[in-house]
């Protein structure tokens, strides 16, 4: 974990979902490897030359943004499929409960840090794959805001889907934090919008956060 700024009096918590909340290698693979395979059936391609394409693509991206690392639907934009596209194959493709069980240690720190602070979830998923992640894990009750692929038709990084949580809310942005597992994709645009960031490892460091803020007394107006 690596706290890049926390504001003084934090109001709101907005997490990424995939490898934040939860800690599974092999799901975050599928969900990677089952798009390129569908993307490959299109172009009519094997699925190691279509993965080894998208690899280039990902590698010269890099190369013209200073080292920083596209989103997986930006590259797929850069095939012609459009976010709508993108949101309605993930939403057939990927079944999270497949992967991932109930959590009761996530349930506990996200009961305790909710007596302080407002979630929002803001994900690269469609709201339907979130709201089956979280079912999975058994935390819906705790996230009623969920910004996802499909709200905005803009994938992280971006601002718009973190102005959408906070036209929902009327959430200060200067009091919001945002908790992902990539700088790139969840941290370097709110920390320009002047929110917090912490960069986790996987959900085992948000097993951590309620001694780091609640602790540290970073609650409160």
């Amino acid at each position: 974990m690596k706290v890049f700024h926390l504001p003084a009096k934090v109001r709101a918590l907005i997490f990424d979902m995939d490898l934040t909340l939860y800690t599974n290698a092999a799901y975050a693979q599928y969900q990677i490897d089952s798009l390129v395979e569908r993307l490959g059936k299109i172009r009519g391609l094997p699925f190691e030359e279509m993965k080894s394409e998208i690899d280039v693509r990902k590698k010269a991206w890099a190369l013209s943004n200073n080292g920083k690392k596209p989103s997986f639907s930006k590259i797929l934009n850069g095939y012609g499929i459009s976010t709508e596209e993108i949101a309605t194959w993930r939403n057939e493709i990927l079944e999270p409960e497949q992967f991932i069980n109930e959590d009761l240690k996530l349930k506990e720190t996200l009961k305790k840090l909710s007596l302080f602070f407002t979630f929002g979830l803001v994900t690269n998923n469609p709201v339907l794959v979130a709201r089956k992640t979280l079912a999975a894990l058994g935390v819906t009750e705790f996230f009623p805001i969920i910004v996802g692929l499909d709200t905005c038709l803009t994938a992280k990084p971006s601002e718009k889907p973190f102005l959408k949580f906070m036209e929902i809310t009327s959430i200060p942005v200067e009091t919001c934090v945002s908790i992902g597992d990539r700088y790139d994709v969840d941290l370097d645009i709110p920390l320009k919008m002047g929110m917090g960031a912490i960069l986790v490892d996987g959900v085992e460091d948000i097993y951590e956060l309620p001694g780091i803020i609640l602790e540290g007394g970073y609650y409160g107006v």
